[in-house]
């Protein structure tokens, strides 16, 4: 295996990765605070204004899954891919509406996590641990995706997989856990600066080495530029429900909380759509791989469509840049999800549990032992849940984390909702996105049903998401209807 290793690519990306690791952990020291509290480990001391939010939060959203799992899905389906256009349109349309007042509560009643909120909105644990669960679940998949762009890109070093897997743990546990989210501010600065470079560089050497755009487009299969009308559901509802799942994910509320003001929360949703323009051109790098005759790999199969693309295509100092920039780039979101989700469990079910007042120092140790946990969860998604594309890991927690939407959303606008029908909605939606799941061995979200004499093939997580919001909405309306019937007459 050495002897395939290119030394002066593998010097590139290993310099690189020092700066970075470097970098997160001074951070800690950045903008000084008692790190032993979860206040300043988990949310930087709620200080970070407009551009730092802009970065962080960009930072956490754009992630492994925008980087390698759409190309690899274009690279692999097609036109398919191009739903995450349409999806985070979506997404900042909702993010807009929902997240300024999620800010207001927590800055208001102190709370670090949306299951804080929930608890004080429905006032009830039992939702508040219910969201904590499922959160904690459906970021093990996404993490797991982080992992895997690391493990990609340092196996296409020459590095053996199992010695690529482990580092990339190592690596990432360890500045989660000295520094918290201000390693992950940071980093995320960084983190832009080599992938717009890199994305940049790409768009116009790779052409360039290739014939151009007109060449590349004119010889791509018509299958792959064309949807066909049998996905047009699936399409849709992965970029409804994708849309909605987005920013009720731990790491996207945990991004919004740690802002500075309101106001630097509603610039952020305004400003973050810049984002989506790197995505949509990441996406086209799916079609340079199929023209550069890029192969799927036996050990990532389609997934290996961008970093083999940079191996082949750029002389070997760059292409050990681009695979730094790719490899960093998920270090940002990975770290933001396992500090999200183990805020959730200190918080929200330890505490719960042990019962006692647990002080700062002790809340915050415990949620950086439970981010480390969920790291391993990230890993163990990916040794026992493989799947052809990876970005099923990602769509896969989004079946999951959309079902706290009523529980979270809804009792913002509505005072009205019952908390037992959320409770036994949420059960409901879970249950059966997650049978799908498991029965579809976790290698697609794209589930055939047959309704009303059509068969349809749409996410898993729209059906389940509406069997939860039938079972919530359904049963509040009754009691309001029933506690209605009981009200006293007014005297004439």
């Amino acid at each position: 295996m050495i002897a395939t290793i290119n030394v002066s690519q593998l010097s590139i990306f290993v310099g690189l990765f020092v700066v970075v690791i470097g970098i997160g952990l001074y951070s800690g020291h950045w903008r000084a605070g008692d790190m032993h509290s979860v206040d300043e480990w988990g949310l930087g001391g709620r200080n970070f204004g407009g551009f730092v939010t802009w970065f962080l939060q960009g930072g956490s959203i754009y992630t492994t899954y925008s980087f390698v799992a759409i190309p690899a899905l274009i690279f692999g389906t097609g036109a398919l891919g191009f739903y995450a256009m349409p999806y985070l349109v979506i997404a900042y349309i909702f993010g807009y509406i929902i997240l300024p007042p999620l800010w207001d509560h927590a800055k208001a009643r102190g709370h670090v996590t949306v299951a804080d909120i929930v608890k004080d909105n429905m006032g009830s644990k039992v939702p508040a641990i219910l969201v904590a669960i499922t959160g904690i679940l459906a970021t093990m998949p996404y993490v797991a995706l982080q992992v895997y762009g690391i493990q990609v890109c340092i196996s296409e070093l020459g590095i053996p997989l199992d010695v690529s897997l482990w580092t990339a743990f190592i690596v990432l546990a360890v500045v989660t856990y000295v520094s918290g989210l201000r390693a992950a501010a940071l980093i995320a600065v960084a983190k832009d600066i080599l992938i717009w470079t890199t994305v940049i560089v790409a768009l116009i050497y790779i052409p360039m080495r290739l014939g151009g755009y007109t060449h590349i487009f004119a010889h791509l299969p018509a299958k792959t530029t064309v949807l066909p009308h049998n996905l047009w559901l699936g399409y849709s509802t992965l970029a409804l429900g994708s849309g909605l799942a987005l920013f009720v994910y731990p790491h996207s509320t945990t991004g919004t909380l740690s802002a500075s003001s309101r106001r630097a929360v509603e610039h952020n949703s305004v400003l973050l759509p810049i984002y989506t323009l790197m995505l949509g051109m990441l996406a086209l790098l799916g079609y340079m791989a199929l023209i550069g005759g890029v192969h799927s790999s036996t050990k990532f199969g389609a997934n290996i469509a961008v970093p083999g693309l940079f191996e082949k295509i750029f002389p070997a100092p760059f292409a050990g840049f681009a695979l730094a920039a790719i490899a960093i780039g998920a270090l940002v979101p990975a770290s933001v999800m396992a500090i999200a989700a183990a805020n959730l469990f200190t918080r929200n079910v330890y505490k719960e549990i042990v019962k006692d007042k647990v002080n700062a120092s002790r809340e915050t140790h415990v949620s950086k032992i439970a981010s480390l946990f969920v790291k391993f969860g990230g890993v163990a998604f990916i040794v026992f849940a493989s799947s052809k594309y990876v970005v099923n890991f990602q769509l896969a927690g989004g079946v999951w984390i959309v079902q706290i939407l009523p529980l979270v959303v809804l009792p913002i606008f509505f005072t009205w909702v019952d908390t037992k029908s959320a409770v036994v909605g949420w059960g409901a939606g879970m249950a059966w996105g997650t049978y799908i799941l498991i029965s579809d061995h976790f290698n697609s979200s794209l589930h055939s049903l047959d309704l009303f004499g059509h068969h349809l093939v749409m996410y898993t997580a729209i059906p389940a998401l509406a069997i939860n919001l039938v079972i919530t909405l359904g049963g509040s309306l009754i009691k309001v209807v029933v506690a209605g019937r009981h009200q006293p007459a007014l005297a004439e």
